[in-house]
């Protein structure tokens, strides 16, 4: 897989309606490899248990590598990075999915940690990614750098 050397490479500065080639990015690749080991792994769970789990499963992650490419097809750096937030949020969910089928027994304690690994590395990796994406639109010079938002919540623990 052919790497790009910098930002602009993947994303015009200015945002042009070119369409850019998604699978120039390692990220990308890492998150459809994570899709095929996945459905691989998920071939011989039996739906009758958890009917649903495994369908979910697989839509959770074939979301991350579909929203990086469509993230790609935008043409500007803002689009971009929105569809990469998108695609990680769909990472955790697929984290918590793969939480829930371990617990349940439907995928076996090696097949859970390798796609676990997996998972974990594609959110890194889209995280970064992200905030390489995001430094441009933050200095803008436009004016439409990006707000302060305010921290979310903690969680508060209930008492019982």
């Amino acid at each position: 897989m052919v790497r790009p050397r910098h930002i602009r490479d993947i994303v015009p500065a200015h945002g042009g309606n070119q369409m850019q080639d998604f699978r120039r990015l390692d990220v990308w690749g890492k998150a459809h490899e994570l899709v095929v080991i996945l459905y691989r792994a998920t071939t011989t769970v039996s739906e009758r248990r958890y009917p649903g789990l495994t369908s979910q499963l697989r839509r959770a992650a074939s979301a991350v590598p579909a929203n990086i490419a469509e993230g790609c097809g935008h043409g500007s750096q803002r689009e971009f990075a929105r569809f990469l937030q998108i695609a990680l949020a769909s990472a955790h969910e697929l984290h918590y999915h793969l939480l829930l089928a371990r617990d349940l027994d439907l995928l076996q304690n090696v097949a859970f940690a390798r796609l676990e690994a997996r998972t974990e590395q594609v959110k890194k990796m889209l995280s970064a990614l992200r905030a390489r994406v995001r430094e441009p639109l933050a200095s803008s010079p436009s004016g439409t750098a990006k707000r302060r938002r305010s921290p979310p919540p903690t969680a508060v623990s209930r008492q019982p």
